[in-house]
């Protein structure tokens, strides 16, 4: 749909966007007019209210958080009144609240803050597609460990509260410690299977010959021990999720069998002859490359097709340093709690130290860390002492340090990193490149292809500003 067409179908009625920020419903409803648009503006959902009793708009912006009733209760009123399309925003983007939006009949979620080219084109395709489909009733919603205000997070839940209430099959891609067995549950909560099991199996950690029996059920005498009927991890989870983890390591055999349950919805116990049909919803998870292994013949096309219906991958934690004081935090508090100890916090610094770091071991390493120090480290508040030594930096990896440190800054919404960083690199090349060359400035000069008076100059700058 044009921007002549979205003008024109909006001549009689206008865009009209609720927020408590006065400054981004100036700037939202500048360029949506920009781009031909009517608007209105309005500050609290009451407003709305009032203005709903004589006009309707075309489609409805609101704020998550509003003084007042908030935009999800704004959003749940205007879906029983079945006016919209509803595009919700915010600042505080989570697994629960874009679920609640899908789940409640928003057309699109928009992450503050927004690129303004981005919003008028998602305005301008719910205006072209107002049709939206209903979605499930609101319930009650189970909290979430799954945590993070980082770019990639919130493209994370984004997609989560985007399919949870479908039946499509997901898979879940990322590294070990990652947390995707927390995406799996995820979209089971959200989804409209939460009244039945989520039931989670780790292909990788059970041996082949007793795979299909764990998978499927087995018979009584169907092997030497099966002394009795066992239903298998799929009658356990009917109606609900089955989460397949590490499917890459699932062996051929197996994959033929679980290829034709996904294909028809019925299978037998091991040993067993009575067909059993199954409605279960797979949500599967690896950390290796589905794709090479299929190159290579270890994994089969068509499985890999039926499973990966939608993909989430979820990041590395090196990927997402931002999210790491968020994490440590949230975990110090839920071990102190779990472990019935007194509560601790961080010191600035030591969040920072930690948001320095790598972490291979990705989120599961840093819950392992905080468990830790809730338990060993001394008094209520965690400095940087107290996390142990950080690995060293070696050469050719200055990049990535100075990477940990920029990402570390910003989360703490430091101003003038770029000055800061350029005062410190000349500062350490120059004490470096003199030491090297014993004092002698036309050698370090050299050296670091600078003229005399450039270093000279430069050196002088960079100790007037050290502290």
């Amino acid at each position: 749909m044009s921007r002549t067409d979205v003008a024109t179908a909006t001549s009689q009625r206008a865009i009209w966007i609720v927020d408590d920020d006065r400054s981004v419903r100036f700037v939202l409803a500048t360029a949506l007019r920009d781009a031909g648009l009517v608007v209105r503006e309005f500050d609290t959902a009451e407003a709305v209210h009032t203005a709903l009793r004589k006009d309707r708009p075309a489609l409805l912006l609101a704020d998550v958080r509003m003084p007042g009733d908030s935009g999800l209760d704004l959003l749940a009123e205007l879906k029983a009144q079945h006016i919209g399309p509803v595009i919700v925003m915010s600042a505080f983007t989570d697994v629960a609240t874009t679920a609640a939006a899908y789940r409640d009949g928003a057309v699109d979620y928009l992450a503050k803050p927004f690129d303004l080219d981005h919003a008028v084109a998602i305005v301008q395709r719910a205006l072209g597609d107002r049709a939206a489909a209903a979605e499930p009733p609101a319930a009650d919603l189970v909290p979430h460990s799954l945590l993070g205000e980082s770019a990639p997070m919130r493209e994370v839940f984004r997609l989560i509260g985007r399919v949870a209430a479908s039946d499509l099959n997901v898979l879940i891609t990322g590294e070990t410690g990652t947390g995707k067995e927390l995406v799996a549950r995820a979209l089971h909560e959200e989804s409209a299977r939460r009244t039945h099991a989520f039931v989670a199996l780790n292909t990788a950690a059970i041996p082949s010959e007793l795979l299909e029996s764990e998978l499927f059920g087995h018979e009584a005498g169907a092997f030497t021990g099966a002394q009795r009927r066992v239903a298998g991890r799929f009658e356990q989870a009917e109606g609900g999720t089955l989460f397949l983890d590490e499917i890459g390591d699932m062996p051929l055999a197996l994959q033929t069998r679980l290829l034709r349950v996904l294909a028809g919805g019925e299978f037998y116990r091991v040993g067993g002859r009575e067909l059993i049909r199954c409605h279960v919803r797979i949500v599967a998870a690896t950390h290796q490359n589905l794709d090479a292994r299929v190159e290579a013949g270890q994994f089969r096309a068509d499985l890999k097709h039926r499973l990966d219906v939608v993909r989430i991958h979820l990041p590395a934690l090196r990927e997402r340093h931002a999210d790491i004081p968020l994490l440590a935090t949230h975990f110090l508090a839920a071990a102190a709690q779990a472990l019935k100890l007194p509560p601790k916090r961080f010191a600035k610094a030591a969040l920072k130290a930690l948001a320095a770091r790598d972490f291979p071991g990705n989120v599961r390493e840093l819950e392992n860390l905080c468990r830790r120090l809730a338990v060993i480290a001394p008094g209520h508040e965690i400095l940087p002492a107290d996390l142990g030594t950080e690995p060293a930096v070696v050469a050719g990896d200055w990049t990535d340090a100075l990477r940990a440190w920029a990402s570390a800054a910003l989360a703490e919404h430091e101003t003038a990193i770029h000055a800061r960083a350029r005062a410190a690199l000349d500062r350490v090349l120059l004490e470096t490149a003199l030491a090297a060359a014993n004092g002698h400035r036309q050698q370090a000069a050299e050296a670091l292809g600078v003229g005399r008076n450039t270093l000279t100059r430069k050196l002088g700058s960079s100790r007037q500003r050290s502290p």
